[in-house]
Formats: C-alpha cells, structure tokens, sequence
C-alpha cells in the first residue's frame, strides 16, 4: 500500500496515547465536586456551591489576569485539604483522573507545610498523600487503566522550611517521594535563598527540580542551574530570551540557552498555565514550537488542571492544532519526559520501551488496518 500515516492524531489517539507527566501541582487539580464537598463538611465558605460553576469560577479567576483572584484560587483548594482523610481523597482521586485521561506516569508535586492547619504533622500530611495515591493507583488498575505517580515535596520560597522540607523528602524517597521542589513567586524570592536545602540533597544524592524562568526571567534560570544545582526547570519558559531568531529564519542560541540544550536540562513547559500567566499569549505563538524545533529536551506538562481547565490529553490537542503534530511528536515529548522522571534508570528504560513505545506503535499502525477496512469493500474478484 502507498497510502501515508495520517499528520495529526484525533482526540480519542490523543485520549489513549500513553503520557507522562511532570508538573502537576496536587492543589491545583482537585475535582470541583470535591472542593464542594470538602468545604461543606468543613464548614468553608466558596464563590460558588455547584460544581459546574465552582469550576468555571475557579477557569476565570485564573483567567482574570489578577494575582489576587488567581491566588484566591488556591486558598479554597488548600483551605479543605486539612485532613487526613481529604488528603488521602483528593490524591486518590488525582490518580484516578490522570489514568483515565492516559497518564501512565506521574510527578505530583504538594508544599506539606500548607496542610498543616488541622493540626496534623509534616509527616502526616506525606503518609496521607501517599496512601492516596496508592489508593488511586489500585482503583484505576481494577478499571482497567495503569499508572504510577509518585509525589515531589514543595517548600515555598518566601518561607523560611526549605530544608527542612527537603529532609522530609529525603526520610520518604523510599517511600513514595521522588523528589523536592521549591514554589512560589519568584521575582524577590530567588532560589539562591535555600542554598542549604540544595546542599543536603546533592549531597544525599537526591533529586530536586525549581521553579524557575516562568514569571522571572534568565537570571532565575541561571540561579536554579549554576548556584542550586537543578536537576530539571519547573517551567523554564523564559529560556527563550536567550534565543534570536534572525529575519532569515537563522537562529543563535545564547550562552545560557546552548548551555540548557547541550545538558538536556529538562523543561518542564505548561502551556496553558503559561498563557494564563503571560508567558505566552497564544498556544501557536508558544515557545515550546521552536524549543522542540532546537531540540530542547521540551516535556509537555498541565501545572494545575483545575485552574486551567487542562489534562494532558487537552495540552497534547492544543500543540496538535497549532503545530501539527503528529504521534511522532506526542512519543517525543513523552520519552523526553520519562528520561527526565526521578526514578531509578531502570525502572524508566522499562516504562519506555514496555510502555510508552508499544502504546504509540499501536495507535501509528492503526491507519493501517483502517486503510484495509476502506478499500476492502471496493476490490472486485476476478472472474
């Protein structure tokens, strides 16, 4: 046959294609039903009480283009995720969402230090997250659906718990916890800051990712690289100020974008979080067209999927319509992203090549067996 693979997937390859992800913040993905529930049982005011408009509240106060609405946002979400028992909820529920939508691998990062309210301990709020997620796990594999998620312990930057917060991810990195994070708004409160969080975990040989280059620019970058050591980029968008694309389509790297490229530090991009911070203002005009063009080692992420209305499966559609691509593509980004996870090498070669690669394999040879399909009925038997 002489037909050609088809460019771009549809939205049930895209559903069922196997994804990984990188960046998603527990608190920024609960299922607004919950948010309704827990607020009623804790006795929490909300803007709305009916789910459907509680999640269009929530997609327009992140859309609002105010700081104080998008913060209110998180306030409802942390504020009813006190307990043990709406932990061990909403994680489970945040496994069983991402398997349905095709997630096989997940980080899922959450600062412990917020869940303290209710008066429950650092190590209380992590047992409770990872008794979630395993919950999560085993639902979605009786449906049918496999997944692993493992959880990155966030410290806040304008707080003062950052290494503390990392020796507590340390005493659980065998016990769910894959690695440390820090969060919060960068401008005013660089990385530098938790030097001594950096430290112990490099020399703990741990793994640790930063925020950074989102709504601060290269110098953020460089701090997270050059002074604190990150693994990978929680973001690392503004990488693209240190790239000039000439008028006759040429393109120079800066020292710090070629240093950036030539190490594989890992991007962990989130488009739509990205358009609703302004760093970016449109799906095509996206930095991560040309950093996948420059090879970047570019993973696709959805940063808080109920702010931003988003899965995996809807970030995957958007860079679809605006560049398309093709499964090829969809494969790239995921392989990129499971080199980047913080498990061990072996258990990442095992996801890609029993898992990630045969999923695609099957969804690009689909078209053949539909091109048969087409053309069966129209052949004609010799006589």
């Amino acid at each position: 046959m002489t037909s050609q693979h088809p460019n771009t997937p549809g939205w049930d390859q895209i559903r069922r294609a196997p994804k990984v992800l990188l960046h998603d913040h527990l608190d920024g993905g609960l299922r607004p039903g919950t948010v309704v529930d827990l607020a009623r049982a804790s006795g929490r005011s909300l803007p709305e009480t009916d789910p459907d408009k509680l999640a269009l509240w929530f997609r327009e106060a992140a859309d609002s283009g105010s700081l104080e609405r998008y913060l209110e946002t998180f306030s409802h979400t942390v504020g009813v995720m006190q307990t043990r028992e709406a932990l061990v909820r909403v994680a489970a529920e945040c496994a069983e969402d991402l398997a349905e939508d095709g997630v096989v691998y997940a980080e899922v990062r959450y600062a412990p230090e917020q869940h303290l309210e209710g008066g429950l301990t650092l190590e209380e709020v992590v047992e409770a997250v990872d008794e979630g997620f395993r919950q999560g796990e085993r639902r979605a594999a009786e449906a049918g659906r496999r997944i692993r998620v493992g959880a990155l312990l966030t410290a806040m930057r304008h707080a003062a718990r950052a290494l503390e917060i990392a020796e507590l991810a340390n005493r659980y990195r065998d016990m769910g916890v894959v690695g440390f994070d820090i969060a919060g708004a960068e401008a005013g409160h660089p990385p530098t800051r938790h030097l001594d969080a950096f430290e112990f975990l490099k020399r703990e040989n741990n793994h640790f990712t930063i925020h950074a280059g989102e709504a601060f620019g290269l110098p953020s970058i460089w701090q997270a690289l050059q002074w604190c050591g990150a693994d990978r980029l929680g973001h690392g968008v503004r990488i693209i100020d240190d790239i000039e694309v000439r008028e006759d389509g040429s393109v120079k790297l800066g020292r710090l974008a070629s240093y950036v490229r030539d190490k594989r530090v890992p991007l962990e991009l989130c488009p739509s979080s990205n358009l609703q911070t302004g760093a970016a203002d449109s799906y095509a005009g996206h930095p991560v067209g040309l950093l996948r063009r420059l090879h970047f080692r570019v993973t696709v992420n959805t940063d808080n999927r109920l702010m931003s209305g988003t899965s995996m499966s809807r970030e995957f559609a958007h860079l679809v319509a605006a560049f398309g691509y093709t499964l090829d593509d969809l494969q790239w980004f995921s392989v990129n992203a499971m080199k980047s996870a913080f498990i061990p090498f072996d258990e990442r070669l095992a996801m890609i090549n029993d898992v990630v690669k045969p999923g695609y394999a099957a969804l690009k040879s689909e078209w053949l067996f539909q091109q048969t399909a087409s053309t069966s009925g129209s052949a004609q038997p010799e006589v």
